[in-house]
């Protein structure tokens, strides 16, 4: 009865954790055996037998009977007198198995042993919920809000499940409340020590693909394929797509009728701007899509294998004046989501006025208002003009930051020169 009790109090561990009752024996014979070995030096004469079924477990020792004076092993031996107390007609050379009682092993062995087995529990557990979360890496995953930290959001799922959310992988314009659904996707799960940690993205491109084809019936079925994307998370981002059937428009498709389709998306990723367009092989009219709004008049593609960026090459990409703004876009996000997805460096030219130079005016899609008039103020009205400037001279004469002058430098760089 004492070892039928005492398995028993161990199964309550069973009703914590998600283990099946014979995974609970397998787990209890594993460190029976060890607090064996611990007691009598060695495990390998013992039989351990578990009825999972009726929760009862016998613990037997067998040994081989010697003569009185001659045992070498008492772990493994008994002498003749010793094993007549058990059966009387016990003769030398017979095997002898022996009942092991629980309390045989001393209290200390067995709360080292209820220790041990809670261990391994957690052990076992650990390791299914990694092996679970593994499979579900780059997968929408929804849990609940149950933490809010200053660099981190701790989730729990249904299961009772700890997913991270740290700030990186968070849009900026999210806001969450203790209790509210959060939406992102698996992006690594890591077993530390013996604890596995699952961390949940909302910035990753994957996670906008994800958010297409959950939303997107032709996308889910396979009947649109996304070629591509590319975020500035929580900004704007740009997905390339395509179909095998001709009579399928692919774009039209994702965006929906007055936007119904893609309006979802957008506002689960708190209005992040999403340019769909038609996915191509042609590489000249691919970048010419990527770089919409703007209308390129011409370009010149230069392939370079081998890069370490693992960039395609460089495009000089050329346009009227009027739409070098569009390209490049409010700080230079455009051409900088059109590079990530074509894959290219692009350099944007303007087209037959490389000496002219531009009015700083005509930078307010790109550069804020406030900024322009504080270079203005100092008589700087010209994008040359900016870029002759020494930037830490431009700090002393005027109220910008180092990191703001260094900004609408490589703006300017950018759209003006060569």
């Amino acid at each position: 009865m004492e070892n039928l009790a005492l398995i028993d109090s161990f199964s309550e561990f069973k009703d914590d954790k998600s283990i099946d009752r014979v995974t609970l024996m397998a787990l209890l014979e594993e460190v029976f055996r060890a607090a064996l070995k611990r007691k009598f030096g060695s495990d390998d004469n013992f039989d351990i037998i578990i009825n999972p079924d009726k929760g009862d477990l016998e613990i037997w020792r067998n040994r081989i009977v010697v003569a009185d004076g001659m045992s070498e092993d008492d772990n493994e031996e008994i002498e003749l007198a010793e094993a007549r107390k058990i059966e009387p007609d016990f003769e030398i050379g017979e095997d002898v198995s022996e009942e092991v009682k629980l309390m045989d092993l001393g209290r200390r062995a067995i709360l080292a042993l209820r220790q041990n087995l809670i261990s391994k529990i957690h052990e076992h557990d650990s390791t299914n919920i990694f092996k679970h979360f593994k499979d579900l890496e780059g997968d929408l995953y929804s849990a609940e809000v149950h933490h809010i930290k200053h660099n981190a959001v701790i989730l729990l799922d249904d299961e009772g499940n700890e997913i991270i959310m740290p700030k990186s992988e968070q849009i900026r314009s999210d806001y969450f409340r203790k209790g509210e659904s959060v939406r992102g996707i698996i992006k690594t799960v890591e077993l530390r020590g013996n604890k596995p940690v699952i961390i949940l993205s909302r910035t990753e491109p994957k996670f906008l693909e994800k958010l297409f084809e959950q939303e997107i019936p032709e996308v889910f079925d396979g009947l649109i394929t996304i070629e591509g994307v590319a975020r500035i998370p929580g900004e704007k981002a740009k997905v390339a797509v395509d179909s095998y059937d001709d009579r399928i428009d692919p774009v039209g498709a994702c965006v929906g009728m007055k936007g119904s389709r893609i309006h979802g998306i957008v506002r689960e990723l708190g209005n992040e701007n999403i340019d769909v367009i038609n996915y191509t092989k042609n590489n000249q009219l691919f970048i010419a899509r990527a770089l919409s709004p703007a209308k390129v008049t011409s370009m010149d593609i230069h392939e370079e294998e081998g890069r370490e960026d693992g960039k395609k090459g460089r495009v000089d990409v050329f346009l009227k004046p009027e739409e070098v703004s569009k390209a490049i876009g409010r700080n230079g996000v455009n051409i900088r989501l059109a590079s990530q997805l074509t894959g290219y460096d692009l350099d944007v030219q303007r087209e037959g006025v490389e000496d002219e130079d531009v009015e700083l005016a005509e930078f307010t899609d790109e550069i804020e208002g406030w900024v322009i008039k504080e270079f203005q103020n100092v008589g700087l009205d010209t994008a040359k003009s900016v870029l002759s400037q020494d930037v830490a001279e431009l700090v002393k004469r005027t109220d910008l930051e180092e990191e703001t002058i260094v900004e609408v430098q490589n703006i300017l760089k950018a759209e003006f020169e060569n």
